[in-house]
């Protein structure tokens, strides 16, 4: 079995191995890395002969680096090792790529999914619906682009309905209020004024990632596309993404038990501000890490860098997605929208779901 990791910004990690009776076997470890002593290469691949196959990243991690330590008290290796370009995570990284149980971009054919306008609860019932649908393979990943007519305020999974949103307003606003199935902070949309996607991918494909490499990673594209329509922007803090002049978007995730990962993103295109801070409860204590005295210098929107319409910008987007990786146009299918209105029914516009946290 053969598999390959590029670190990013580094160099390439190769490995080569057998599987006998469910342990490694036969591993050899090579690269355009550099490593010192050269005695630390043979170390590298003697120490995972008889590892369990299916052992995790992190367990291979610390084979690896216990293996290292162990030859140099033992002087079978001369001075510190010292890796330029890769580390131990990355030969991990190429062992469960070698074994199919980490994939990349390449290895997977995505779905875009551009649907017409839908309630802001349908949505988040999709995002469920898709990310079930991947773990039972009955779909593969999917880029879905939403639409809605309505305004609304979606919640974080774990956030409190009361201390995130002024329901008086929302309804003098006719703000609907959905609580989606992903944790992170509450997001303020309006039909025309943001753009939100959901990425739904197998956990291979952030295999061996903490949450803030996966965010990173997931969100590495959108950067590309920000670029694409003349904005600089950079991954900042755990979930969001900003320029120069302020953040941009935020995003959230989901890790279903079946290993599908649930990733979106909303963006702020042209939000209204006041509104959005008569709706949303924005307290000083969530400001304070933001560095901002107030909460309409967090919302940048997309409209004033870039001077397009959402609808070039959007496109500009699915441009950019479909250039990169490989991808197939496609539509939700019956049973999968189907599915979706009755979660509507009995989970997503039920309030004891929506004020599960009150």
């Amino acid at each position: 079995m053969h598999g390959e990791y590029k670190v990013p910004g580094g160099k390439l990690v190769v490995v080569d191995l057998e599987v006998d009776d469910g342990l490694l076997r036969d591993v050899s470890v090579s690269g355009d890395f550099f490593l010192e002593p050269d005695e630390a290469l043979g170390v590298l691949s003697g120490a995972l002969d008889g590892v369990p196959h299916d052992a995790g990243v992190s367990r291979l991690v610390t084979v690896l680096d216990d293996a290292l330590r162990l030859a140099l008290d033992q002087g079978r290796i001369l001075g510190p090792v010292v890796t330029v370009g890769f580390d131990t995570r990355a030969v991990a990284l190429a062992v469960r790529r070698a074994l199919g149980l980490s994939t990349t971009w390449a290895d997977h054919e995505i779905a875009v999914l551009h649907p017409g306008p839908m309630p802001p609860a349908v949505h988040a019932a999709l995002d469920q619906v898709l990310s079930e649908e991947l773990d039972a393979g009955r779909r593969g990943p999917t880029l879905r682009f939403w639409e809605w007519e309505e305004p609304a305020v979606v919640i974080g999974s774990f956030q409190s309905l009361r201390n995130e949103v002024d329901l008086e307003a929302a309804a003098r606003h006719g703000v609907t209020v959905v609580r989606r199935i992903s944790g992170g902070g509450a997001m303020f949309m309006e039909a025309g004024n943001c753009i939100t996607f959901s990425l739904v991918v197998p956990g291979s494909l952030v295999d061996g990632m903490s949450f803030e490499d996966s965010y990173a990673f997931l969100n590495q594209w959108v950067l590309g596309a920000l670029a694409d329509v003349g904005v600089t922007a950079t991954t900042t803090g755990l979930n969001d993404i900003a320029s120069p002049a302020g953040k941009l978007a935020g995003s959230a995730q989901k890790r279903l038990v079946g290993g599908a990962v649930l990733h979106h993103v909303t963006m702020a295109y042209d939000i209204d501000a006041d509104k959005m801070l008569d709706v949303l409860r924005i307290g000083r204590e969530k400001l304070s890490d933001k560095g901002t005295r107030s909460a309409s210098k967090r919302v940048d929107p997309v409209r004033s860098q870039t001077q397009l319409p959402r609808a070039q910008v959007v496109q500009a987007f699915l441009a950019h997605f479909r250039a990169r990786y490989r991808t197939v146009d496609d539509e939700l299918r019956p049973a999968e929208l189907a599915r979706a209105h009755a979660l509507v029914e009995t989970r997503f516009s039920d309030p004891a779901w929506t004020a599960r946290v009150p």
